[in-house]
């Protein structure tokens, strides 16, 4: 599976952006979909996760009510809504897949993916 993140850039504080992740390869199923971010001198962290039939989602606190994970298979593609940036939300924001599933759920922790996406980088200005 390949994935491919896009849509960060550059933004005020307050401002919307929305992520992208695309999926190749292995075609003919779906599965669970994360996204993570990693700050600069910090360690990755959760962000959003989402099963396969995107009817179960999980925001970490620090993004609830401003984020939103969802997908569209027929596209292969989750997408990250994220609303009410702030400085703090700024990283490279990853995107990650677990083709091991067979319980339906979605997972949390980064060493449950299989396959990452390379990032994109989200710089939300004060």
């Amino acid at each position: 599976v390949q994935l491919q993140a896009f849509g960060g850039g550059l933004v005020q504080a307050g401002g919307s952006l929305r992520l992208s992740c695309a999926a190749a390869g292995r075609t003919g199923g779906t599965y669970p979909m994360g996204w993570f971010r990693q700050a600069p001198g910090k360690e990755r962290e959760f962000v959003a996760a989402i099963n396969r039939s995107g009817l179960s989602t999980y925001h970490a606190d620090s993004v609830k009510g401003r984020f939103t994970i969802s997908r569209d298979n027929a596209k292969n593609t989750v997408y990250l809504q994220m609303n009410s940036l702030k400085p703090e939300d700024t990283a490279v924001y990853y995107c990650a897949s677990k083709v091991s599933d067979y319980s339906g759920t979605y997972y949390l922790r980064s060493y449950e993916y299989d396959y990452w996406g390379q990032g994109t980088l989200v710089t939300v200005s004060s």
